[in-house]
């Protein structure tokens, strides 16, 4: 594993890591000055610019008071809505199927309430069986909502059994909820297709892309994906808890007779400030808003947009296979003489950029990594370490310290 090559990896790479526009965690009495930071897949790290977008809107903030909805230099009322052409791109959607608002879960919840309509004959749900559990209570509770027994309604099938499963489930099945990304290995699913099967058996197809947005090319429109929802705090650096996403396609975004929860933010901006009983949803995927947007909450979210608009989704991907493939190389390296397997697909185009690994004593591990190392990774239950290698702020040289430290905390084979 020599650090020589992965210095001249780096140095050849046709797109050189951002790093230096990211604050990169110290690590104080560590042989390394930074963590080789590897969980991007769980929490992104800060843009540099983040913190002076903050600070913008907090100076608006004391120099124009509530002014600042229609005065600020990107005035408030619209931020959100100012946001929605970079999102877009990164989803493969029109700025107006796309909306910046609330969380993953609760933008979730807002659009099955319309698009999930059991009848006593299709009432089922199919979710991918390692789905993240945030999905799995927000579908089960939907449909003890609707009057119906979760253990009956929700199907959970092993992500290579999912086409099969739909058209077993055929006449029932209500709503598919899949992931981009498996969050757990890192596969990436082909939402084209399985949209198709989904709406072959008549049902609707819904998408949560928070492992997907920022890490792979997404098409969500020519998909013809139904609806998706996502969070911007992994792979697109907006911060913990930050506001998260939502997709309605066109042919649903453009009908006014859909039944949804309402707020006034999803109300007609032109007759918003009227306070008229009736609610009017303005089009597009912002007519499922409920809430007035967190302008600072969203800052972040705009510094990070900047960088992704500024090199290129396709860009990022091909360093992405770059840089994953170096580290599969290297873990690979690990498995061989250590008690590791990794369960990764092995196609380029069928993971993102992730690399998990199994094995025994894994929460352990990622603490020794992490203490004794300055090697940050994500554990997940059961024996579970992923390793996330992002192109922005990564190097070839985060992988190898990362393959260098498992050597040294795992048994030999």
């Amino acid at each position: 594993m020599d650090p020589v090559r992965a210095l001249e990896l780096e140095a050849a790479d046709p797109l050189p890591s951002l790093r230096a526009e990211f604050r990169i965690p110290p690590w104080p009495g560590g042989s390394e000055a930074e963590w080789a930071y590897l969980a991007g897949n769980s929490l992104g790290l800060r843009p540099r610019a983040a913190q002076a977008a903050i600070e913008a809107e907090l100076d608006e903030w004391a120099r124009l008071g509530v002014e600042g909805w229609f005065e600020a230099r990107e005035p408030w009322l619209e931020y959100a809505g100012s946001l929605r052409p970079s999102i877009g791109r990164l989803v493969g959607a029109a700025s107006a199927e796309v909306a910046a608002m609330n969380t993953l879960t609760v933008n979730l919840h807002l659009l099955m309430a319309s698009f999930y309509r059991p009848t006593a004959e299709r009432f089922r749900i199919l979710i991918e069986e390692t789905a993240f559990a945030s999905d799995l209570y927000a579908v089960q509770s939907q449909a003890a909502w609707h009057g119906h027994d979760p253990a009956d309604a929700v199907v959970r099938v092993p992500i290579g059994e999912i086409a099969a499963a739909i058209g077993r489930a055929g006449d029932s099945l209500a709503l598919a909820l899949l992931p981009g990304v498996n969050y757990l290995d890192g596969q990436v699913l082909d939402v084209a297709r399985l949209t198709e099967a989904v709406h072959a058996v008549g049902a609707v197809a819904g998408w949560d892309l928070a492992h997907a947005i920022g890490n792979v090319p997404v098409s969500l429109h020519e998909s013809g994906a139904d609806f998706a929802v996502w969070c911007h705090y992994k792979y697109v650096n907006a911060g913990p808890g930050a506001p998260g996403g939502a997709f309605v396609h066109e042919r649903h975004a453009t009908r006014l007779d859909l039944p949804r929860l309402a707020g006034w933010w999803g109300n007609d901006p032109a007759i918003r400030f009227r306070m008229e009983p009736e609610f009017e949803p303005r089009l597009g995927a912002e007519g499922w808003a409920v809430s007035t947007p967190p302008v600072i909450a969203l800052a972040p979210l705009s510094a990070s947009l900047e960088q992704f608009d500024r090199v290129g989704m396709d860009v990022l991907r091909a360093r992405s296979r770059r840089l994953t493939g170096y580290a599969e190389e290297l873990l690979d390296e690990v498995a061989a003489s250590r008690r590791m397997a990794v369960i990764t697909p092995r196609e380029p185009e069928a993971r993102g950029c992730q690399i998990s690994v199994s094995c025994d004593g894994a929460r352990c591990l990622a603490a020794r990594l992490r203490s004794e190392h300055g090697v940050v990774c994500d554990f997940r239950e059961p024996d579970v370490l992923r390793f996330a290698p992002v192109p922005l702020y990564n190097t070839y040289e985060d992988c190898r310290r990362a393959a260098v430290a498992l050597l040294d905390v795992l048994e030999p084979r």
